[in-house]
C-alpha cells in the first residue's frame, strides 16, 4: 500500500542548535546543510534530514520519568557497542543512569534528548 507521505525531516527543540547540529553531525558523519541562528539542518546520504530547531524555553525530558516524557528518541545502529559508547561520550554525550536493555545503551545529547545505540548485525 503506497503512503501518504514520506519523511523528510526530524526535528529536535533545543537552546542551542548549533551546538546540538555540531553534536550529531560528528555521531552520523552528515553534513549541515542549513544553518540559520533558529534552525540548523544535517542532510544523510538517503535524503532524511535531522534539524535542530530554537525553543528558548526548552526543558529537556527526564528519561524514564514519566513526569517529563522523552517523547521521542533516536536509535542509532553501530557495529561495536563499547568502541561507540567511547566515541559519543567523546563528542558530549550522556550516558543515562537507566539501562534497561543489552542490546542497546540508552544516551543523551547536549540538550538532553535520549538516543540510543543499538548493537546491529551490519552498521557503517
Amino acid at each position: 500500500m503506497p503512503g501518504i507521505a514520506r519523511l523528510s525531516v526530524v526535528a529536535l527543540d533545543t537552546t542551542d542548535p548549533q551546538r546540538l547540529a555540531r553534536f550529531y553531525r560528528d555521531l552520523t558523519g552528515w553534513e549541515i546543510d542549513h544553518d540559520d541562528p533558529d534552525w540548523v539542518q544535517l542532510r544523510s546520504d538517503q535524503g532524511v534530514a535531522l534539524a535542530f530547531q530554537l525553543a528558548p524555553d526548552h526543558r529537556p525530558p527526564a528519561w524514564p520519568d514519566p513526569a517529563h516524557p522523552q517523547q521521542l528518541h533516536l536509535d542509532l545502529e553501530v557495529a561495536d557497542l563499547d568502541r561507540a559508547e567511547e566515541q559519543v561520550l567523546a563528542i558530549g554525550a550522556r550516558k543515562a543512569s537507566v539501562q534497561p536493555g543489552t542490546s542497546f545503551r540508552v544516551f543523551l545529547d547536549p540538550a538532553g534528548h535520549p538516543f540510543c545505540l543499538v548493537r546491529a548485525a551490519t552498521a557503517p
